[in-house]
């Protein structure tokens, strides 16, 4: 009996602390009806305000998307009511923000939001991975796409019911309650916690003593989600032998795969990605794993390691961070370095992908634009011409990062153990200092790091690669000669750029040029096999296979009308760039220094 009684009491204890937590929290109700042709309906029910709580304010951006997002925009329609459901009245003082006129009488607020997929705006386009879309099969939404909050609450905990089809799935790294309540514990988690609902597919694993998730929407069901988790399982383990334990004990991959690719975005305990649907190849299998990795890694940056910028964030006006370069640059480089040594891609093939990041800071950036500087524009259209370099001189940058201090420290510390450290430092609830962190990641490593720092990060001296990688026996040159002569469509490749299954022109070649092709022309087919995305690599790769001098059909369509050009097949030398390679006379300390480097220390 007394054990009864003791539950019982138990039970009681707990049963009162959660209707306290309940009347405490702010609670959104949003209604998710395909009908409703396009649009969101959100009530708050809010508890007795102040004068101080009569400001509404929605996202003017949000964390890891660092562009301008103005989400008011997208407001159709803002009520507030009192305890009678009479209607008070409010004013749009801003772009994002109303005004309650009467705050001590609200008791409700309730308003109209349209999906950013659908609606047309001026400038400042959300991406779609970070945005909210409804649909007769599925929605996602994104916390700061749908919710607001009274400015001075920021901080108070979340109740969030969403009410929609009743077949529907949902994925989503929070956990509802037993009345179907998401609690998050404030603003900021709730934008950090994403939903994908609708037809979905769902197939879950352990990682250690974590558990993860994956839930997939696949518009024609080419993609479904236990093979798919099945194709990322080796690079998770990867991931787990990389960060010694995961700092986290439950994490969820949310995939929509429709007719467009915008990319991902990564989250504390999740990460979401809108890619262009095909077959579930290993090729295709293999392009979502390296994308997946990048976002996992976000476990350590910005969840474990960040700034106070990134504790409690400004969703009022955009603030750009100075460690941009560690939040992405740092996280794009752990994500290769995990591949390479947990076994997922050889030295050349990571090599390779160097390569590519080297190219990419030389042809289409501006090498003197600092990381520090990058990170501190951000927002700014200035820093977002420049921005994904971050993913390019970014990972460079830590890559010699790691390599400069494997050196310092005879082959016994890199940049992913300094990482670990650093993480068991801060962790999810206690941020660096933005302004001291250089001098605190310095003393904690080797004088010598503030000089690197200096140099490569806030400033923006050309990286020193050649000098770097000579010290794990790697040759990097510029410009190579190799003399053997191969078949061109031109000096250079075209670039390409996509509009839902069509293949557009970029940057294309002057052979190209000269025999009709213009930039802006949709690629029809190449000879007689039609080009979409899917099909256009491989394309190309057939194209060059064949010999020099040989002629070969493009069809184009340019205003709506078709037309076919005639050109011919080049013969030049085969000049690599920007070209990494493996010494095979390295010398003892080389060899040395490339086994620490090439495994998990």
């Amino acid at each position: 009996m007394k054990i009864l009684r003791t539950a019982a009491l138990l039970g009681g204890l707990l049963a009162t602390t959660t209707l306290a937590q309940a009347q405490k929290a702010l609670t959104y109700t949003v209604d998710i009806d395909p009908k409703t042709q396009d649009l969101f309906q959100v009530q708050l029910q809010v508890p007795k305000l102040s004068k101080a709580q009569n400001v509404f304010q929605f996202a003017a951006t949000a964390p890891g998307t660092y562009q301008v997002m103005d989400i008011g925009r997208f407001v159709r329609k803002f009520e507030a009511f009192d305890a009678k459901n009479k209607p008070l009245e409010v004013k749009q003082i801003s772009t994002n923000q109303w005004q309650l006129q009467q705050p001590e009488k609200t008791r409700a607020i309730r308003y109209t939001i349209a999906e950013t997929w659908d609606t047309p705006v001026t400038e400042h386009s959300v991406y779609r991975m970070c945005g909210t879309s409804l649909e007769a099969d599925h929605a996602l939404l994104n916390g700061q796409g749908i919710f607001g909050y009274l400015q001075g609450w920021q901080g108070k905990p979340l109740r969030i019911k969403l009410n929609y089809p009743a077949d529907w799935k949902i994925g989503t790294p929070l956990t509802a309650d037993a009345q179907g309540y998401y609690a998050a514990k404030n603003y900021d988690q709730a934008v950090d916690s994403p939903f994908l609902l609708g037809r979905l597919t769902e197939a879950k694993t352990k990682l250690g003593d974590a558990e993860v998730a994956l839930y997939c929407f696949s518009k024609t069901d080419q993609v479904k989600a236990e093979p798919l988790l099945g194709y990322m399982q080796q690079m998770l383990s990867a991931a787990q032998a990389f960060l010694v334990q995961l700092p986290v004990k439950r994490y969820t991959f949310l995939y929509h795969f429709d007719d467009v690719s915008n990319g991902a975005w990564e989250h504390s305990y999740s990460s979401e990605y809108v890619l262009r649907e095909a077959p579930l190849t290993p090729e295709f299998a293999s392009q979502i794993t390296s994308i997946a990795a990048h976002e996992f890694f976000h476990v350590v940056t910005p969840l474990n390691i960040h700034s106070e910028i990134i504790e409690q964030f400004n969703f009022v006006q955009p603030t750009g961070s100075e460690h941009l370069w560690l939040y992405e640059g740092t996280t794009e480089w752990a994500a290769g370095m995990m591949k390479l040594r947990g076994g997922l891609i050889p030295l050349e093939e990571y090599l390779k992908e160097m390569s590519g990041k080297v190219a990419y800071d030389h042809l289409q950036a501006d090498t003197t634009y600092s990381l520090s500087k990058l990170g501190l524009n951000s927002f700014t259209d200035e820093g977002q011409r420049q921005y994904n370099n971050i993913y390019q001189r970014g990972a460079l940058t830590a890559a010699l990062l790691d390599l400069r201090l494997l050196e310092l420290s005879g082959g016994k510390r890199g940049l992913r153990e300094v990482m670990n450290e650093l993480t068991r430092r801060y962790g999810p609830d206690k941020p660096f200092s933005e302004k001291t962190f250089f001098d605190d990641f310095t003393k904690l490593t080797y004088p010598e790091i503030g000089d690197f720092f200096a140099r490569y990060v806030k400033q923006a001296e050309p990286l020193p690669l050649q000098e770097y990688y000579a010290k794990v026996g790697v040759r990097y040159t510029p410009v190579l000669h190799t003399g053997r002569q191969i078949v061109a469509l031109g000096a250079t490749d075209p670039s390409f750029g996509f509009n839902g299954n069509t293949v557009l022109l970029r940057d294309i070649p002057g052979s190209w040029q000269a025999c009709g092709v213009a930039a802006g022309d949709q690629l029809v087919a190449v000879g007689s096999t039609a080009v979409v995305p899917a099909t256009l690599r491989q394309a190309l790769i057939e194209l060059k296979s064949r010999k020099a001098g040989e002629e070969y059909e493009l069809t184009l369509r340019r205003d709506g009308a078709e037309k076919k050009v005639r050109c011919r097949l080049l013969e030049q030398e085969d000049i690599r760039r920007y070209h990494f390679a493996v010494l095979p006379d390295a010398t003892p300390a080389q060899l040395a220094l490339r086994q620490a480097w090439l495994k998990n220390l």
